[in-house]
C-alpha cells in the first residue's frame, strides 16, 4: 500500500526470516502451541482433559481462523480472549479447556520469550558469519604494513590484518554476550494473575507439587529447560533490557567498524563494495560514497538509543505489573531485532567485499615512516660515537623543517635527505633508505594476528563448525 506508513526496517532492511518471527502469524501460532502444551500438562497432572480434545487442538494449531478472531475482538476488545474464542470455534470438543487456569500473560509473555530466543539465534548465526569473513580478511592482509592512527594522527605502523582483529575482537565479545543471554532464557511458565499460581492451586486441589510441576512440563514441551522461579503477572522486564543490551552492544561494534571503513575510504586505502552500475551521488557522478557503512552507522545509532526503552520500562514496573510496558515492547523489541538484522546483513556484505589499495597504503606509510624511524637513526648514530642530547636536538630541528615542507609547502618529506646531509649522523641516504623497510616497524602485528586467529577465534568458533556461513544481499 503506497498510502500507508510502513517501517523501512520491514520494507527495506531486515531479512524475511527475522521479519517472520515478529509477524502476527508467528505470534498466534505460538499461542496455540502454548495452549496445547498447557492442556497436555494439565492432563498429565490429572485434570479431566481427554486425548481427543488435545488431538483436536493439534489438528488446528496452524490453520488460524483470523477473520473470526478479528470480528470477535471488535466486540470484546481483548486480543487473547478473541483468539481463545476463535480456537474454540474450530475445536468445539476442546473449547471448554482452552486457556484453562491461565492469564493473558501465559501466552503473551511466553511467546515473547520464545520469539526473542529464536531471534537471538538468528543474530548468533550472522555474528559467526561476519567473524568468519573478517577472519579471512585478517589472514590475507596480516603482513601488509599500514599507517596506524591514534587520535586519527599518524602513529607507529600496524598491518591491515592486525587492524581487522580489533573489529573481530569486538564481535567475539558480542558473541559471548549472545551465548550468555541465550543460556539464561527462561519461560514465564503459568504463574497466574499476580504470580502466585492461585488458580492452579485451586485446579489441583491444593497440591503444591503439581503447581510446581506444571511449569516444568510446559517448559519441556516448548523446548526450554526452565521457567522463572518467581514472577509477578509478567516475567521480569529486566530480561528485555538484557536482550536489547546485547543488541546495542552489536550496534556499538558495527558502528566502530563502519566509521573505520568510512575514514579508510576517505584516505583511499580501503573501500566498501561498490557495484558496477551503482550511483554514488545524484550530482557528482565521480563519487563512490560509503553508503553501506553509513547505513550501518545510522541503524546502529537507532539501536543504541532504543536500548533505553526496556531500561526505563523495567525500572518503572509497579509491584506485580503495570500495562505501560505493552505498547513500548511492541515497538522496541521487534524494531531492535530488525535493525540489528539489517546491521549484520550490511556487516557481512561489507566485510566480504572490502577492497584494499595496497599501493596507496604503502605510499601513505612511506610518507610518514621517516619521522617514525628517527629513534632508530639516532640510536645508531650514538653507537658510532655521537652525543645523544645533541643528536636529539638535531633530529627535532630536521623533523620540524621537513614537516613544514609537507604541511606548508605541500612538498615531499625530505627528512632523510636532511639527516644524510648532516655530518653529525655519519650516514648516507642509501643507508637510511635501506633501513626504512615498513615491515621492520610493525612490531608483532603479523604474529599477533596469526596467534589471535588460531588461538582465540578458532576456539570461539569451534562450536559452530557445522554452521553454514551466511551471505547477505543488500538493497542499495
Amino acid at each position: 500500500m503506497k498510502d500507508t506508513y510502513e517501517s523501512p526496517l520491514s520494507s527495506r532492511y531486515a531479512d524475511k526470516e527475522m521479519k517472520y518471527l515478529f509477524s502476527p502469524d508467528k505470534k498466534f501460532k505460538t499461542w496455540r502451541k502454548l495452549w496445547i502444551a498447557l492442556a497436555e500438562a494439565e492432563k498429565e497432572l490429572g485434570l479431566d482433559i481427554t486425548q481427543e480434545q488435545i488431538d483436536e487442538l493439534k489438528a488446528h494449531a496452524d490453520d488460524i481462523n483470523y477473520e473470526v478472531a478479528e470480528e470477535r475482538e471488535k466486540q470484546v476488545r481483548h486480543d487473547v480472549m478473541s483468539h481463545v474464542y476463535a480456537y474454540g470455534v474450530q475445536c468445539p470438543k476442546a473449547k471448554g479447556i482452552i486457556h484453562l487456569g491461565a492469564t493473558s500473560c501465559y501466552v503473551g509473555d511466553n511467546t515473547d520469550v520464545i520469539i526473542m530466543t529464536e531471534a537471538l539465534k538468528i543474530v548468533e548465526k550472522k555474528l559467526v558469519s561476519t567473524i568468519r569473513s573478517l577472519s579471512e580478511f585478517a589472514e590475507k592482509y596480516k603482513d601488509l604494513p599500514t599507517l596506524a592512527f591514534t587520535h586519527f594522527q599518524p602513529a607507529q605502523p600496524t598491518t591491515v590484518g592486525k587492524r581487522a582483529t580489533l573489529w573481530i575482537q569486538d564481535l567475539l565479545m558480542d558473541l559471548e554476550d549472545v551465548q550468555y543471554v541465550l543460556g539464561g532464557m527462561k519461560l514465564l511458565g503459568c504463574k497466574g494473575t499476580t504470580g502466585t499460581q492461585a488458580s492452579f492451586l485451586e485446579l489441583f486441589e491444593g497440591d503444591h507439587e503439581k503447581c510446581k510441576k506444571i511449569d516444568r512440563l510446559i517448559a519441556e514441551k516448548m523446548g526450554y529447560s526452565d521457567c522463572f522461579a518467581v514472577s509477578g503477572q509478567t516475567y521480569s522486564r529486566k530480561l528485555d533490557s538484557r536482550v536489547l543490551n546485547v543488541l546495542a552492544g552489536i550496534a556499538q561494534s558495527a558502528s566502530k567498524f563502519s566509521n573505520d571503513v568510512r575514514l579508510l575510504q576517505h584516505l583511499k586505502e580501503v573501500e566498501e563494495p561498490f557495484e558496477k552500475n551503482q550511483i554514488g551521488s545524484s550530482a557528482m557522478a565521480y563519487k563512490r560514497n560509503p553508503m553501506r557503512s553509513e547505513r550501518m552507522a545510522s541503524l546502529s545509532r537507532y539501536v543504541m538509543a532504543d536500548v533505553l526503552n526496556p531500561y526505563i520500562t523495567a525500572a518503572t514496573q509497579w509491584f506485580e505489573r503495570t500495562l505501560d510496558d505493552s505498547a513500548n515492547k511492541r515497538l522496541s523489541i521487534p524494531e531492535g531485532f530488525l535493525a540489528v538484522d539489517a546491521i549484520l546483513n550490511l556487516y557481512m556484505n561489507v566485510s566480504n567485499g572490502l577492497v584494499v589499495y595496497d599501493k596507496v597504503i604503502t605510499q601513505h606509510l612511506k610518507r610518514e615512516l621517516p619521522f617514525m624511524a628517527t629513534e632508530n637513526i639516532m640510536m645508531d648514530a650514538v653507537k658510532r660515537g655521537g652525543d645523544r642530547q645533541e643528536l636529539h636536538e638535531k633530529i627535532r630541528e630536521h623533523s620540524m623543517a621537513a614537516s613544514a615542507v609537507v604541511k606548508r609547502d605541500g612538498g615531499e618529506n625530505d627528512l632523510l635527505e636532511r639527516i644524510a646531509n648532516d655530518s653529525a649522523f655519519g650516514v648516507t641516504l642509501e643507508e637510511l633508505e635501506a633501513i626504512l623497510l615498513p615491515e621492520k616497524y610493525v612490531g608483532r602485528a603479523p604474529k599477533q594476528t596469526e596467534d589471535f586467529l588460531n588461538e582465540t577465534v578458532a576456539v570461539a568458533l569451534k562450536p559452530y563448525e557445522n554452521l553454514q556461513t551466511e551471505t547477505a544481499e543488500i538493497n542499495v
